[in-house]
């Protein structure tokens, strides 16, 4: 065996003073150390002074020295390792320490850091004892020395240790509470912030959209109303439809927010989506709509994502791009929804100007995206804009 690699080993056990770290103690915990050291120093030192001994030390300086010993347990919590340490000298050398050192083995276990170096001190110590008996045992057998130094030093070693084992439990049993509680805020944090996002989204397709729409039969009412009356009429009847659908579809906005997810707006079907593009065109906007494939039910998160694409794409070229021509393509796929939107570059621009808080793509891309699908949007090359998007549907 290479003994230099032996003594690198020895060498590299934990630090005594890393394992000593001083820590912040509770004004509770000082005092009850405080009473604890000078109630001991005292006994200590009344017990000392009577009891038989045999040390280079006349008896006052025997319980002297055990009563600046027991003063030590003022640090025990801070420094239990360099404390039993000196008590094992002390008690050696001066023949100090009494119920002190009982204390103070306690206080290893609880407090030491690590258990291999709790049981290292341990062992060194009894060796010691048994070594350098003191004068109350060189009449007793070295059995007896045996039972009385393993009786007198291991049950507060085990104690202290039992004692530090259910603490760190407790510690790490509160910490996790408390991350819990702090992953529980987080988690109540987000669901409210996405159900405002939500509630955003919904209060703008409600209304921002409608509105818009309503904004534009009020400006092509204003020029038609004088040389046309009729189709003045039938103006003013769209913006009432379009009025009423709005507090319609308001109300039942407000009755989940109340009422939760049983409140659920009736599902939009494609007749509802033609409805939509009708009232566009009657609005003034060339819209041509077509589907493709064989058109059959879909979920009503897809459906009602469908409907609110469109109509989100529908109410940006009513704002951005006035009279230009627009195609709307419905396509029913196998395992999907196709929806694209385009429309070409403006022949005279917005007649209307409309308020944009830019966030309607936004949404539509958090809804589509939401559901498992891709979304574009974005300038075309030729002029114009397109909106595409491609919405799966569940597997059942």
């Amino acid at each position: 065996m290479d003994w230099r690699g032996g003594w690198s080993r020895l060498w590299a056990l934990p630090s005594f003073q890393a394992i000593d770290q001083p820590r912040p103690l509770p004004r509770r915990s000082r005092v009850l150390d405080v009473t604890l050291a000078v109630g001991l120093a005292a006994i200590d030192g009344a017990w000392l002074w009577f009891a038989p001994q045999d040390y280079w030390l006349p008896p006052p300086g025997v319980s002297i020295a055990s009563g600046l010993l027991a003063l030590g347990l003022v640090f025990r919590r801070r420094y239990p390792v360099w404390l039993t340490m000196f008590a094992t000298v002390a008690s050696v050398v001066v023949g100090a320490g009494g119920f002190s050192v009982v204390i103070m083995l306690y206080s290893l276990g609880a407090y030491a850091v690590s258990r291999r170096t709790v049981w290292t001190l341990f062992t060194l110590g009894y060796v010691v004892y048994l070594a350098f008996p003191g004068p109350t045992a060189e009449n007793g057998s070295f059995l007896a020395q045996v039972v009385f130094g393993v009786a007198f030093t291991l049950p507060p070693v085990l104690l202290g240790l039992y004692m530090g084992a259910r603490k760190q439990l407790l510690l790490s049993l509160r910490e996790r509470a408390e991350r819990l509680e702090r992953e529980q805020h987080l988690l109540a944090e987000r669901a409210r912030t996405e159900e405002r996002t939500r509630i955003a989204r919904e209060m703008h397709d409600v209304v921002a959209n409608r509105v818009s729409v309503m904004v534009v039969h009020a400006g092509a009412l204003k020029s038609v109303v004088a040389r046309d009356p009729v189709q003045a009429a039938e103006t003013a009847g769209v913006i009432g439809d379009m009025g009423r659908q709005a507090l319609n579809e308001l109300r039942q906005v407000i009755g989940v927010l109340r009422q939760g997810e049983d409140a659920l707006p009736p599902e939009p079907t494609l007749d509802d989506l033609r409805e939509l593009v009708g009232q566009s065109g009657a609005a003034g906007l060339s819209v041509d709509f077509s589907v493709r494939g064989n058109e059959h039910p879909v979920p009503a998160a897809v459906s009602r994502t469908v409907y609110r694409l469109v109509q989100e794409a529908l109410t940006n070229v009513h704002k951005h791009a006035g009279d230009a021509d627009t195609t709307i393509d419905l396509g029913f796929v196998t395992g999907a929804v196709e929806v694209e939107v385009l429309n070409a570059p403006p022949r005279s621009g917005p007649q209307h100007a409309l308020p944009s808080g830019g966030n309607g793509l936004v949404g539509l891309r958090e809804r589509v995206t939401g559901l498992g699908g891709r979304f574009e949007a974005g300038p075309r090359p030729e002029g114009g804009f397109a909106v595409r998007a491609r919405v799966p549907l569940p597997a059942s």
